[in-house]
């Protein structure tokens, strides 16, 4: 399978990758025009226009566009992420230049119809409430505006309820205006693909469009705090953050092992101690989180009132743990986990253009598979066990606790022990 390369006069650039013996492909557009793109009187408004783009264009009703695609058995999506949104379609190899088609039309030319935004508004309230309804969305909302207060990067994807409900036509044209220019745009797909064809046809679709600067987004910085709500639940959400390494940094490869020997599966160390021999909750995990200049690994757990205070803190010892008796062992566990759980997920043509895309959004680039396990693979046990002393002791923190929480520890008390 071999990655191929374009980039159109103005900017627009096209990643496709072939994969023989494939009937389906994966195409979509991937706009680097995210949550962290917004001003904070647009905090909602890329995903408001996610969903404006389908409610009609110049060429389809909101009809047509489903119609299109699923009258030739495809399936077509879009979701708003806090550095891109994307808009993506499934269909067989017959099918890709209507797909292209679809995707082209309403990135490019939705219509905005005052009736369909009232009702869309209506959908995207409905939604935020959904949320506020949903103890482990919230708490990593919270959690997320703690790590990176004031800035874009810690507000809502979805947006307060008050900026939803005063959004217009002309915000919506505006941002397009802003971030929808060809630079900021990447055709990506995978599958039963023919890359000279999809250069074709995002030439015909997007080399008219004049290049335009987007809002490059200000650097993000792990400020850190604490957020407490109590409220009358089963369970306590808790939730710690600590600052880690951004995509675009080699020590990426670290934190993602530390974080899977530590809270990534049933061996890891969270689940053993915590779940297994000390039946303190249902469930617990680790994961690495990251973005193009920041990242975080995040704790979360729930569990009841009398038992969150020895939870969380056997989760400070253990991360301390970590740094001193991390076995080469779990590092080899957490390796195999994270290069099978790569591989096997790159076996689907969707997720092989999903990561095409965002490398090229990151890097520009796509290094091979061969390189990324390379690095993988080069990770020692010394290196995971310095992160590991790093995350526990030094990394800047936040927490975010939700529920019944009068006996839930605070973020100074979980300082104190991790200095301890």
């Amino acid at each position: 399978m071999t990655v191929q390369q374009d980039q159109l006069p103005n900017g627009f650039r096209i990643v496709s990758e072939h994969m023989p013996g494939l009937e389906s492909a994966s195409i979509g557009i991937w706009v680097s025009a995210g949550g962290r793109h917004e001003r904070i009187e647009q905090n909602g408004i890329a995903h408001f226009l996610e969903h404006m783009a389908f409610k009609g264009t110049k060429r389809r009703t909101a009809l047509e566009i489903a119609e299109s695609i699923e009258d030739v058995g495809g399936y077509i999506n879009a979701y708003t992420s806090r550095e891109v949104t994307a808009y993506y379609a499934r269909v067989l190899k017959a099918d890709v230049p209507l797909a292209m088609d679809v995707i082209g039309d309403i990135v490019m030319n939705p219509v905005f119809d005052p009736k369909e935004i009232e009702v869309e508004r209506g959908v995207i309230l409905q939604e935020i409430g959904q949320a506020a309804d949903t103890p482990d969305d919230v708490i990593f909302d919270w959690l997320q505006e703690e790590s990176y207060r004031d800035q874009p990067l810690g507000r809502t994807i979805l947006g307060p309820t008050e900026r939803v409900s005063a959004f217009s036509r002309d915000d919506l044209s505006s941002f397009v205006n802003e971030h929808y220019g060809p630079e900021q745009m990447i055709l990506s797909a995978a599958g039963a693909v023919d890359h000279d064809v999809l250069v074709k046809l995002a030439t015909e679709m997007f080399g008219h469009l004049k290049p335009r600067k987007g809002l490059i987004p200000s650097p993000a910085l792990f400020t850190g705090g604490e957020a407490r709500q109590a409220k009358d639940l089963e369970q306590v959400h808790f939730a710690l953050a600590l600052e880690s390494p951004g995509y675009r940094d080699d020590e990426i490869y670290t934190a993602q092992i530390y974080s899977s020997a530590l809270g990534g599966g049933m061996s890891s160390r969270l689940f053993q101690e915590v779940r297994e021999k000390r039946g303190l909750c249902y469930t617990i995990f680790a994961q690495a989180g990251a973005y193009a200049d920041t990242g975080s690994t995040t704790i979360y757990a729930g569990t009841s009132a009398d038992q969150v205070a020895e939870l969380a803190g056997i989760t400070i010892d253990e991360m301390k743990r970590a740094a001193e008796d991390m076995t080469p062992q779990e590092v080899a566990r957490a390796r195999a986990q994270m290069k099978a759980g790569m591989l096997m997920g790159l076996e689907s043509p969707s997720n092989r253009a999903e990561r095409l895309a965002r490398l090229v959004q990151i890097w520009n680039d796509v290094p091979s598979l061969e390189d990324t396990i390379a690095r993988i693979d080069a990770v020692t046990t010394e290196d995971v066990r310095a992160f590991a002393e790093m995350i526990a002791i030094k990394a800047p923190a936040a927490l975010a606790v939700y529920g019944p929480i009068d006996t839930a520890p605070t973020l100074a008390e979980l300082q104190e022990r991790r200095a301890a």
